[in-house]
Order: C-alpha cells, then sequence, then structure tokens
C-alpha cells in the first residue's frame, strides 16, 4: 500500500495551533491613569478550569461515534504532493490506563474501509489533547510516528513514516445517534 494512504491512526500527527486575540490591549499596554496602580494579573479560576478525569471523560465523549473528516498532505524530500481528501471513523476511544488509550475506528481509502484497533498516547497540553504516536510498527504497513492535536471540532498533525511525511488536518464531525 502506497505511504500517501495511510490513516490517520497509522500516520496521526500533532500541529500547534496559532492563537490571535482580536480586540485586546496590547499586552504592554500602559496604565491610562497614572494615579491608579495597575490591577495584578488574574490567575485562572481553578472553579472553571476543569480537572483531568473531565478533560479525559469529554475526550472520551467527543471522539467516541465520530468522524474525521479532512485532507492530509505527503512530502518526500523537497517533493510535495497535492492534498488528498481522507475520512476517518472513529467508533469508539476508551482510556487503557496512564496516557495509554485503545481508538476502535474505520479508515477509509477511497471506497475501501478497513477496520483497525491501535493503542495510541494521549498527552495534553493545558487543555488539548495531543494524539501521540513513536515508532509504532504495523503489520502490512510499516513504522509509524506522529502527532494530532484536537481543539474545539478541529484536527491538524503532523506523521512520519521513514522519509517520507506530512500534514493532515480536518473537522472533528459527530456521527448521528442510531
Amino acid at each position: 500500500m502506497p505511504a500517501d494512504r495511510r490513516s490517520f491512526l497509522a500516520t496521526a500527527a500533532l500541529a500547534l495551533p496559532a492563537a490571535l486575540h482580536l480586540g485586546q490591549q496590547p499586552l504592554l499596554a500602559q496604565n491610562q491613569n497614572p494615579q491608579e496602580p495597575a490591577a495584578p494579573a488574574s490567575s485562572p479560576d481553578p472553579v472553571s478550569s476543569p480537572d483531568q478525569a473531565e478533560l479525559e471523560r469529554r475526550f472520551t465523549e467527543k471522539l467516541s461515534g465520530c468522524v474525521f473528516a479532512g485532507s492530509y498532505s505527503v512530502t518526500a524530500g523537497a517533493d510535495e504532493k497535492a492534498a488528498v481528501m481522507e475520512k476517518y471513523t472513529i467508533a469508539k476511544v476508551a482510556k487503557v490506563k496512564d496516557e495509554q488509550w485503545q481508538f476502535t475506528a474505520k479508515w477509509q481509502i477511497g471506497k475501501n474501509e478497513f477496520p483497525i484497533v491501535i493503542p495510541l498516547t494521549v498527552k495534553w497540553a493545558g487543555d488539548t489533547p495531543v494524539i501521540t504516536l513513536d515508532n509504532l510498527t504495523i503489520p502490512g504497513l510499516g513504522t509509524f510516528s506522529s502527532r494530532v492535536l484536537i481543539h474545539g471540532d478541529w484536527y491538524a498533525g503532523t506523521w512520519l513514516h521513514g522519509k517520507v511525511g506530512g500534514h493532515l488536518w480536518g473537522r472533528v464531525e459527530k456521527l448521528a445517534a442510531d
């Protein structure tokens, strides 16, 4: 099977999100009234910040019964191929222990679907899950490393397979309830 036909679960990856703070004053803005001292910076409200158990519950709920619908690119050396549409249907995501999770999914390539169950590591960048794969050998496919970040209803990442790699990105769409 060609390297450019690898699934998210076999070639998942991470992309770091960029944040724009539109409509906010610059961080270095001066106090407009010199007689009043500047208010101290507030720390995050621990009541409104979800704990790790709640983050993991939300992650399980969001990804169980969803579709990753998007595109991926392939780069080999200096050659960059045009993005190709892809789709992964994730039936179930379950925490095994610590950072280890099991993903039960279907990977669609053209009109063919392949069932796949794969163990993956999920790390957290604050409240953002990062699906991590390090040098996992998948029989018949090869060895892969990747990072995929989930942010709201979007995913983005990078993948590596030997000297070939690329990006993947798209939407996380909930499947309709039966």
